[in-house]
């Protein structure tokens, strides 16, 4: 256990040892997010990297340095996919083989790629819901075949070539003023800080997680890394159970703030992206401009850059990225709907409880033996989500007896 600060990082021997190995991702202005928070707002896109994410950058770093000895019985990782395809490309570029771990809920589309970049030198195995499950099979197959285990964030090398991120973004916008910047385990956002105290110290730096994988913010509760048992798998790229000492110690003595960020924004952010950027992000990546909106205040006036970590985004996640993003701006509502005894309430309800713009996505009936006047599960989407209160007045007003299953997260998660 490693938990100080001190450690010696050879920042330019990494940027050196990445050339002609990784892409020199572009720093965008958008001129959109500038105008919306009145600041100068640049993204570092790590998604058009060759892996399609910074992961690439420390897992070189690490396995380029390892020894004849090292490699002999070759190189194991568990990862939920952007890590494992940087080990994939290693391997391969670098000859050698690799075994790498993954969750078995990890999407098709990373799977596919880990595969078509690592080719005959690398063997996939997929295990458990988390990272943290394929972390303990990797770990046990790694003492069973002698192999090196390549850690995903929590490892000097590894946070040494992820720090070569914030080195191109200093290059190339040495006034900044802030940055943001997604956290999992906190291999970035370790390289990031660790860098600047080097060159900016002054630099503003926010951390930012997904609400329902909160492994840095909860080791901040409690003096250093715990584990988070029940995490929400959704921002797959930054859902860690439990973050390492290392990158723990960096991120707390280092950042300027942390923040949690719903799952359902960071949708609508990826979504938004898409629509008025043509940007296509993982749900990780977009994290930080996701974040924005809560820093907005301290970013007034600032140049500040976002780090778009990458763009692994599976084309069959996004109708769930959708009804996310829909439920969190307060467009789309679910009840259980009794209706009133009565001939012509299913009509009733459509015409006049309903409004003009207001769109039944789904009806189903729950007891399949009393169909026509049992409960009916009901999902109506909005224009505006300020039309959800005339819904339930009317709803009253008519005397329909409903459940808001948006508020009842077990009902919810039950139903739909």
């Amino acid at each position: 256990m490693d938990t100080t600060t001190t450690h010696t990082f050879d920042f330019e021997q990494a940027f050196t040892t990445l050339q002609g190995v990784v892409k020199r991702t572009p720093l965008e202005y958008n001129a959109g997010l500038s105008l919306k928070y009145n600041a100068n707002i640049y993204l570092k896109r790590e998604d058009l990297q060759i892996v399609r994410s910074y992961k690439l950058r420390g897992a070189y770093n690490k396995i380029s340095g390892l020894t004849a000895d090292q490699l002999k019985n070759g190189v194991v990782c568990a990862s939920a996919g952007n890590h494992a395809q940087g080990v994939a490309y290693s391997c391969k570029k670098l000859g050698i083989k690799g075994v790498i771990f993954m969750p078995e809920i990890t999407p098709r589309q990373k799977i596919t790629q880990v595969n078509m970049f690592g080719g005959d030198n690398i063997e996939v195995i997929l295990v458990g819901d988390t990272f943290d499950d394929c972390l303990k099979e990797a770990l046990a197959y790694c003492e069973e075949k002698s192999a090196t285990f390549i850690p995903p964030f929590d490892d000097e090398k590894v946070i040494e070539g992820q720090a070569t991120v914030m080195m191109e973004v200093y290059q190339d916008l040495p006034e900044l003023d802030a940055i943001v910047v997604p956290i999992g385990g906190g291999g970035l956002a370790s390289g990031v800080t660790a860098y600047l105290q080097t060159v900016k110290p002054n630099v503003k730096v926010f951390g930012v997680e997904p609400m329902g994988a909160p492994s840095l913010s909860e080791a901040l509760k409690h003096g250093g890394p715990v584990t988070v048992e029940n995490i929400e798998r959704f921002v797959d790229g930054a859902a860690v159970k439990r973050m390492g000492w290392i990158t723990y110690k960096y991120c707390s003595d280092l950042l300027s703030s942390t923040y949690l960020i719903p799952e359902g924004q960071i949708c609508t952010t990826i979504l938004k992206l898409y629509n008025e950027d043509a940007i296509v992000v993982e749900p990780a990546g977009a994290l930080s401009v996701a974040a924005l909106e809560q820093v907005k205040d301290q970013i007034a006036g600032k140049t500040v850059v976002c780090i778009v970590s990458g763009g692994n985004n599976d084309i069959e996640r996004m109708q769930e990225i959708k009804e996310k993003s829909l439920l969190f701006e307060g467009l789309k509502h679910y009840f259980i709907v009794r209706f009133p005894q009565r001939p012509g309430a299913l009509k009733l309800f459509v015409n006049e409880v309903l409004g003009p713009q207001d769109d039944i996505t789904r009806f189903e009936f729950i007891k399949k033996t009393n169909r026509e006047n049992g409960p009916a599960l009901v999902g109506i989407e909005l224009a505006k989500k300020e039309d959800y209160a005339g819904i339930l007045q009317r709803l009253k007003e008519f005397k329909f007896d409903v459940i808001e299953l948006n508020q009842d997260a077990t009902l919810f998660e039950y139903l739909v």
